[in-house]
């Protein structure tokens, strides 16, 4: 870290520059290392509640990546590599040479994009359910890829005048295994919203999943250590999930987690998804 870096069970948040403003980052300095958390196409960085609650000894460093949450005014084009490229000046803002890297969903694809383009900053990635390449859903095509993102988009155009609107608009539609009075998912609403409205840009969101499904992965290039995690669902129970055995066995990943009875909010988005992914970190930790 940094010199001058804020003593344990302390959160410090930043303002890092990168092209077209400024991002936000959030660290919380547990007792291990630093470990970068990505969070996913529609989300911010209070994503990563649940895994502060199982694992409090880990320092999580968490930025709201462009077009969300305090980064919402962050302009110009979202990629995956103006991602990476922004994870980048995070770290060196925060004086990390390397560091191990945990991305959910699209953070996932983020990570690996980082990871391919600054190898030597990425110890190790956890994959949560994203990350590894994997064919379009039948039917979507580049054209498509608003409508089918259409649940996400719709709640930067809608007015929520209580958080608990904004809870209950969320489980019922992207994540509907979520208990709606647990206090962490009540943070998380509490961060997306300002004056009623919710901070996410839908010009990012459509950017940034075209490029996870028709961008060109570099997912064949990585040297270092890969864990991934993958859910048996993708929203809600007995859904088609992300990640079919038949993807899983394509790519002949040597440490993967099935995470059964979750599905793809579930992986982080709940005390059990997120213990199995701290566990996963500690994993890194340890052994690289």
């Amino acid at each position: 870290m940094r010199p001058g870096s804020p003593s344990l069970g302390t959160m410090t948040v930043d303002r890092v520059a990168v092209s077209g403003g400024d991002l936000v980052v959030e660290t919380h300095t547990g007792t291990s290392e630093p470990i970068v958390v990505v969070h996913g196409v529609s989300s911010q960085r209070r994503l990563w509640g649940w895994l502060r609650a199982k694992s409090p000894h880990l320092t999580l460093v968490a930025p709201d990546l462009r077009g969300r949450g305090d980064s919402v005014d962050v302009t110009g084009q979202s990629s995956l590599a103006q991602h990476a490229d922004d994870l980048d000046a995070v770290m060196d803002a925060l004086g990390l040479d390397a560091a191990h890297v945990c991305g959910m969903s699209m953070g996932g694809f983020v990570s690996v994009e980082f990871a391919a383009r600054y190898p030597s900053r990425v110890k190790s990635l956890i994959l949560v359910d994203g990350g590894v390449p994997v064919a379009p859903p039948a039917g979507l095509t580049r054209e498509s890829v608003a409508a089918v993102f259409a649940d996400r988009i719709a709640r930067t155009r809608q007015r929520f005048d209580a958080v608990e609107d904004y809870v209950d608009f969320l489980v019922s539609t992207s994540l509907p295994l979520l208990d709606r009075d647990n206090p962490l998912l009540r943070a998380y609403a509490e961060h997306d919203l300002v004056d009623g409205s919710v901070r996410l840009s839908s010009d990012a969101v459509v950017a940034d999943a075209e490029d996870v499904f028709f961008g060109v992965s570099r997912f064949r290039e990585l040297t270092m250590p890969i864990r991934l995690l993958h859910a048996q669902w993708s929203v809600g129970a007995n859904s088609a999930p992300m990640y079919s055995p038949e993807d899983i066995e394509r790519h002949a990943l040597t440490s993967t987690t099935p995470m059964m009875a979750l599905d793809h909010a579930g992986t982080i988005m709940t005390s059990v998804g997120a213990a199995a992914v701290g566990a996963r970190i500690d994993e890194a930790l340890r052994n690289g």
